[in-house]
């Protein structure tokens, strides 16, 4: 259930290589069918129905989905203009049934890298009121420029309220291979496996396999396929400052997301549905990720060559000109 043993020897090496982590100081691996189960585990794990997770806007929809579904409630709480989590937001909005505040840096949908000092606040903030961080990792290695990646699992004293989560399935470019792992405190162990058992068992082993090639051949693997990847980001960021005033692309730092914030009368939907019909170009629409005020849009590159990259985006373009450059009313849609 917690995974073969030369993968959580190669896993524990690369926690500590790379993200500070000593695992014998109170934490313990679990290898999982990718950051979803773990993140669904963990909640299995502390947390009853009634029970509050925080989780600061824009979220991870699939994040926000497992919190529904095991009965508890998310408590959504606005970030500021760089969609960093305000710490005066957050503690305003715990309460005695608040389980854990969740954190994802380098951020899904918006690309944000939150600093260092804010990820040891909420950390701080977790082990002052008895609750836990969940520091979802899952892009650790997508930073771009100045920006930088903490794991707050490092931080010293922090092993008994720390969750993190992390994904070779995106580190290594594997997604459809489900694996992952989780990185938890010594006492959540037991209640983790028992979760993972009952929903799958164990990650599939072919998968743990292929994560122990990947985690011998190393991160210089991943630096490698990472230079496409901000080829395009440096490609999108571009052409989209030329589509005008009404468009603007918010600050993305890591990932391979960015966030598109529009100025229509149309809704993010009814924009998503003429996108995709009159122009052949598929983003989400922010209402997904909870942005319901003001028309929001989450681009994924990560998954494109630069040449078909180079085609969505002129397709982007030109339907964002084409549909809402012309000032289209919602009855015109």
């Amino acid at each position: 259930m917690q995974g073969e043993p030369q993968l959580l020897d190669l896993i524990i090496k690369k926690l500590k290589r790379e993200n500070g982590i000593e695992c014998s100081q109170g934490y313990r691996i679990v290898v999982t069918a990718g950051a979803n189960m773990g993140f669904l585990a963990t909640l299995f794990a502390i947390t009853d129905p009634g029970d509050e997770v925080i989780l600061p806007l824009p979220y991870y929809f699939n994040q926000e989905m497992a919190v529904r579904m095991l009965s508890c409630a998310p408590v959504l709480v606005e970030t500021d203009e760089n969609f960093h989590p305000r710490l005066d937001r957050i503690a305003a909005a715990l309460s005695p049934r608040t389980r854990a505040i969740v954190t994802i840096s380098p951020n899904n949908p918006s690309g944000a890298v939150y600093p260092e000092r804010l990820l040891r606040e909420v950390n701080t903030l977790c082990r002052d009121h008895g609750i836990y961080h969940i520091s979802d990792e899952a892009y650790e290695y997508f930073t771009y420029g100045a920006a930088s990646h903490l794991s707050p699992a490092s931080i010293r004293g922090s092993s008994r309220h720390t969750i993190s989560l992390y994904s070779l399935s995106k580190a290594y470019g594997f997604a459809s291979w489900r694996i992952g792992y989780a990185v938890i405190p010594e006492h959540l162990y037991d209640a983790v496996l028992k979760a993972q058992d009952t929903n799958l068992i164990c990650p599939p082993v072919i998968s743990q396999h292929a994560a122990i090639g990947a985690l011998e051949i190393g991160r210089e693997y991943c630096k490698e396929k990472l230079e496409v990847t901000r080829e395009v980001r440096d490609v999108l960021f571009s052409e989209l400052g030329s589509v005008g005033s009404y468009c603007r692309l918010l600050p993305a730092q890591g990932a391979f997301y960015a966030l598109l914030a529009v100025e229509t009368a149309l809704t993010s939907m009814q924009l998503a549905r003429r996108l995709i019909i009159e122009h052949g170009i598929a983003i989400i629409p922010g209402t997904t990720f909870g942005l319901e005020t003001g028309c929001y849009f989450r681009i994924a590159y990560g998954a494109l060559q630069k040449e078909a990259a180079t085609e969505a985006i002129r397709r982007l373009v030109a339907g964002l000109k084409s549909v809402v450059g012309v000032n289209l009313s919602p009855q015109n849609s």
